[in-house]
């Protein structure tokens, strides 16, 4: 999905007024029906937050359940105030922070016959990831192939997230990519 200016500088203001609007503890909603159509036609996002180059928070949907625009409300909140890895946001340190979103497209499960075909299926730094398996699920967004570009450690760091050891893979195992419009 890729999102138009105008839209990509809303999405931006959306995310960043509600994180500041609950530090100051002023109310703050979204009326989707005001924003314009791409916003509230139904979207998933992500919304990262990092301070001083580091993850401060990171929180988002996989897939489309209401207008984007809410989604990214409601995701940059979470990732400021309940990122389970990370102590709620202070007002002390948000000017210090970047928020960043990343717009998902629909996931597409992959056929796998094993590992070995799963990696040659990746395409670094374009593909995000999904695992799942038993109630288990995690995802890495494309992003992550900065730190992790060798894919058999991508694949088994995102094994690890989901409470999972990539040594008792499974034919089990769901696999799908997706691609994100990034906004910063």
């Amino acid at each position: 999905m890729k999102i138009e200016k105008r839209d990509r500088e809303r999405l931006k203001e959306i995310a960043v007024s509600s994180i500041e609007k609950k530090l100051h503890q002023i109310e703050f909603s979204i009326i989707a029906e005001n924003e314009s159509p791409a916003l509230c036609a139904p979207g998933a996002s992500f919304v990262t937050l990092q301070l001083k180059d580091k993850l401060r928070g990171c929180i988002g949907s996989l897939r489309a359940k209401q207008p984007l625009a809410l989604d990214v409300s409601h995701n940059a909140l979470a990732a400021a105030f309940n990122d389970p890895r990370f102590s709620a946001l202070s007002i002390e340190e948000f000017p210090e922070c970047t928020v960043s979103i990343s717009v998902l497209s629909t996931p597409k499960a992959l056929a796998v016959k094993d590992l070995g075909d799963l990696e040659k299926q990746l395409k670094p730094g374009t593909d995000g990831l999904v695992l799942e398996f038993q109630g288990h699920r995690a995802t890495f967004l494309p992003a992550v192939w900065v730190t992790l570009p060798d894919k058999s450690k991508f694949i088994s760091e995102l094994a690890r997230k989901a409470g999972l050891d990539i040594r008792d893979y499974s034919e089990e195992w769901r696999f799908s990519t997706y691609h994100v419009d990034e906004i910063k």
